[in-house]
């Protein structure tokens, strides 16, 4: 292109100021929304019916009632209730 010099071939050319782009890789910076401890994801969480479809229609995390956040994938019918959803749950309807 006419008018335009590749910053990157004279970064240091000069004393007229101007700027040069620097490129980096592209990196994925989504946030690790789990709890890494492993345990949480071996049970079933809580989560309001309204947020499990709206997740499986977004693809949008959930918050289960313990705090465990997450992207609902798996048949929770397989795993055991957390305990700790259960906990809070029984303490909500009492």
């Amino acid at each position: 292109m006419a008018g335009f010099e590749n910053p990157a071939s004279a970064p240091d050319s000069g004393s007229e100021g101007g700027t040069a782009v620097l490129e980096r890789p592209e990196v994925d910076e989504k946030p690790d929304l789990s709890d890494n401890d492993g345990d949480a994801d071996r049970f079933a969480h809580y989560v309001s019916r309204d947020r499990m479809e709206l997740s499986q229609r977004t693809g949008r995390p959930v918050v289960a009632l313990c705090g465990k956040v997450w992207v609902p994938k798996h048949d929770p019918s397989k795993y055991p209730v957390c305990p700790e959803c259960k906990r809070i749950y029984s303490e909500m309807m009492h």
